[in-house]
């Protein structure tokens, strides 16, 4: 099995906002989880050996160890004295980018993502479906996402400020999920996506290096809390030719 090796970092991209990064073994954790997820790695198939694999992903073996005893502790590998490590499920709810459903064409791909503004606004068309007045201060975070360290996509991401009248970029985690978690009252439970096509806007053809009206793939979200209640309301523009949206079920 070969997979395309991403290049791993702790820090954001040259010339945009520092984003606090998952731990490096969380980060690969992930894409490991996602290379299973996407079918490189088959329930029963036996992983590479520890030293290989850690040369394979750019990381110290202390690290993928690490990395390999979360996915252990998810269920999803089984490590044989003596034989080795094997994949044990292909699905969990335990991961971190369990509900980003865009993977790089091959398949899998890590996620990153760069914060580039958070913004007060106010905007009636998403206080509509985040089920507040049209009034309402909100928080519009823009970043884009990576996949493998590739740019494949812009978000446009859109939050309550009571949640944190003084959210900045520099405050947010990578993960947004996680952040609100960590720091908000909430949890993402369950998604509902609309997928289309459109064309990039200005910003965002400029980030993915696309000219203005480029039709790219587009994902409107809505994303429900453990309250039971809208608390996100988000648009990804994504590039066709380097990523693709994928669901899976079990």
């Amino acid at each position: 099995m070969t997979t395309t090796t991403p290049k791993m970092s702790g820090s954001a991209s040259s010339g945009k906002k520092q984003t606090k990064r998952l731990p490096l073994y969380i980060q690969i954790s992930e894409l490991l989880h996602r290379e299973i997820a996407a079918g490189h790695y088959q329930i029963g198939e036996r992983l590479p050996i520890e030293a290989d694999l850690a040369t394979q992903l750019g990381v110290a073996i202390g690290t993928l160890r690490k990395a390999l005893s979360k996915l252990e502790g998810d269920g999803m590998l089984e490590r044989r004295q003596g034989s080795g490590t094997y994949v044990k499920a292909t699905l969990n709810n335990r991961a971190v980018y369990q509900l980003f459903r865009l993977e790089l064409l091959e398949g899998g791909g890590m996620p990153n993502a760069d914060t580039l503004s958070v913004t007060a606004a106010k905007n009636a068309y998403v206080a509509d479906h985040l089920g507040l007045d049209s009034s309402t201060p909100l928080w519009c975070i823009r970043r884009l996402r990576y996949l493998n360290q590739t740019p494949a996509a812009a978000e446009e991401i859109w939050l309550d400020q009571k949640h944190d009248p003084s959210l900045s970029a520099d405050s947010l985690l990578e993960s947004l999920y996680k952040h609100y978690r960590d720091h908000f009252d909430f949890w993402i439970t369950h998604i509902e996506d609309r997928i289309s096509c459109t064309g990039a806007p200005d910003w965002v053809a400029d980030l993915l290096g696309k000219a203005p009206g480029t039709m790219l793939g587009f994902v409107e979200r809505l994303s429900w809390s453990s309250n039971d209640r809208v608390e996100e309301f988000s648009y990804t523009w994504f590039d066709p030719a380097v990523a693709r949206y994928i669901s899976r079920l079990s």
